[in-house]
């Protein structure tokens, strides 16, 4: 049996950061992955046809860009062939009856694009930003620590509590408020509809508590992070970052799907792999996995307490997504030319009419009227595709995993399992509301591939039933609460066993925090 220092439980980019800062550090690393490359969810392929290469799951990476990973790995990653292009406009709206707005990485046009929506939006919206202003080095500073570890606590009293008063603190009060409260200073109804609609993108919902907090932090991330991809790509920062672990002497094993981590005395000391193959680990074992297949299934011969095991029976997935990627044979016309810049923007009648469509697919029925964002890497990376054509992604949250109706009342959505006659209807209903914000759309569609909550599910065990983030991210499953109430942080309930990705702090995404916070954890062992 080969013996390694730390046995690293799947590849995506989170398990992938944490290999390449302890192989660095000269540990002796095995990564282990189930697919048959490297990267989760971030995956680039020729979906449609020859020459378009699609990001099949996730797409940009701003979170990343902005975090401590990639500054302190850039240069080794660059070496290895990353590079990245971003554009002044990460995000945008565009309306059903054809108002649009953007988002820009200066404060100043923000503003300015606030105020010409509304009058006196531009002075309420820069108020909502001197609320969190305080707070923010703070916040910022907790996306790269464990939320239960003793260097986070001094930083969450400080949050929740203002010094030298009794109670809690305005910032406190701000993380029970929903997304609609956050917006309903402003008058502009489609400025409400850019900046609400992106709590979905973190797993919530518009009218959730708990989701107010993320408008003004998703726009600053966005503001400070653009919409950066890839050049190639999104793929191309797991291959580096897969090469960069190998040049630092660690091997990455695929086709290898880990059956159980093997622990005697109360720590772990290996895995075995469904083949029946064994790997020792003198130091730690890391699953990039959720608490319920790391609980129920990875530790199941060991010893751990009916309330933990209780908890990750109980641990709850969110709703699926359908994600439609196009071939064109000519870039999407925008009506708004700005749109030519921007990352990836919502199609929607408005917060109203998006939170409608989040409600029937919360009750297990397809939306009547979908609401998405879609985005076209060509504009900003011509690689993409053959020349003079482009590439789009429709990437629609709202949808059940398993519907059980159809809001509209027009799509036989059968036994609920998505089949191709279900997937083309639902996607046939996706391009009519795409068709009246882009008029060359569906027309200059030459190939399509749709990924469904089946084919998502299929492909990578911690969606559940086709959760693309791992879990749901409400209240009861979040920030100190996660993994699990009864076993919070990445460290697990046996000491030398952590766990990392999207059902960890903070979360999903391609943020490489969860990685960058256990490779931390590991080297000051």
């Amino acid at each position: 049996m080969e013996t390694f220092d730390i046995v690293i439980i799947g590849s995506g980019h989170n398990a992938l950061i944490t290999a390449a800062y302890l192989t660095r550090a000269g540990r002796s690393v095995l990564v282990l992955e189930k697919n048959d490359r490297p990267g989760g969810f971030v995956r680039t392929e020729e979906l449609t046809l020859p020459g378009f290469k699609h990001d099949v799951y996730a797409a940009a990476h701003p979170l990343f860009t902005t975090g401590p990973a990639y500054a302190e790995l850039r240069e080794a990653l660059e070496a290895r062939g990353l590079r990245y292009v971003n554009t002044d406009l990460p995000t945008g709206v565009s309306m059903e009856d054809g108002r649009t707005a953007v988002l820009p990485r200066s404060f100043e046009d923000l503003i300015a694009e606030a105020e010409r929506l509304a009058p006196g939006d531009g002075t309420a919206l820069a108020s909502i930003f001197e609320q969190l202003n305080p707070y923010v080095n703070d916040v910022f500073g907790l996306f790269a620590m464990d939320l239960s570890s003793l260097e986070a606590a001094p930083i969450l009293k400080r949050l929740l509590h203002e010094e030298g008063r009794t109670g809690y603190s305005s910032f406190a009060g701000s993380l029970f408020t929903t997304a609609r409260h956050a917006v309903n200073s402003l008058q502009s109804p489609v400025m409400r509809g850019m900046l609400a609609s992106w709590v979905t993108h973190l797993g919530r919902t518009p009218d959730e508590v708990g989701s107010g907090i993320w408008v003004p932090l998703t726009v600053m991330a966005l503001m400070s992070g653009g919409m950066p991809i890839p050049v190639g790509g999104s793929e191309k920062l797991v291959q580096a970052l897969a090469q960069l672990v190998m040049d630092q002497g660690g091997e990455i094993f695929t086709d290898s799907q880990v059956e159980r981590i093997l622990v005697e005395n109360g720590r772990a000391v290996g895995v075995r792999t469904a083949k029946g193959k064994k790997y020792l680990a003198k130091q730690a074992v890391v699953a990039s996995t959720t608490p319920d297949q790391l609980y129920i299934s990875l530790l199941s011969d060991s010893d751990i307490s009916p309330t933990l095991r209780a908890q990750a029976k109980q641990y709850r997935y969110g709703r699926g997504c359908v994600q439609i990627h196009l071939a064109l044979n000519e870039p999407p016309r925008w009506p708004d030319a700005r749109f030519n810049r921007v990352g990836q923007p919502h199609l929607t009648d408005g917060l109203d009419g998006f939170t409608l469509a989040i409600a029937q697919g919360m009750v297990d029925l397809l939306p009547a009227k979908p609401t998405f964002t879609v985005d076209c890497s060509t504009n900003l990376d011509p690689t993409r595709a053959p020349a003079g054509k482009a590439i789009m992604r429709i990437q629609v949250l709202e949808v059940p995993t398993r519907p059980r109706g159809d809001a509209a009342g027009q799509i036989d959505v059968g036994d609920g399992i998505w089949t191709h006659d279900l997937t083309e209807r639902f996607t046939e209903r996706v391009l009519n509301v795409v068709s009246k914000h882009i008029p060359n759309i569906p027309s200059a569609v030459i190939g399509k591939h749709v990924v469904t909550p089946n084919s998502i599910a299929r492909f990578n065990p911690n969606a559940g039933p086709g959760d693309p983030y791992g879990g749901a991210h409400d209240l009861a499953q979040s920030y100190l609460l996660s993994p699990l109430p009864g076993q919070p942080g990445h460290q697990s309930a046996v000491p030398n066993v952590y766990i990392l990705g999207a059902a960890t702090w903070p979360g999903h995404g391609v943020n490489g925090g969860s990685g960058y916070i256990v490779a931390q954890q590991l080297l000051s062992q």
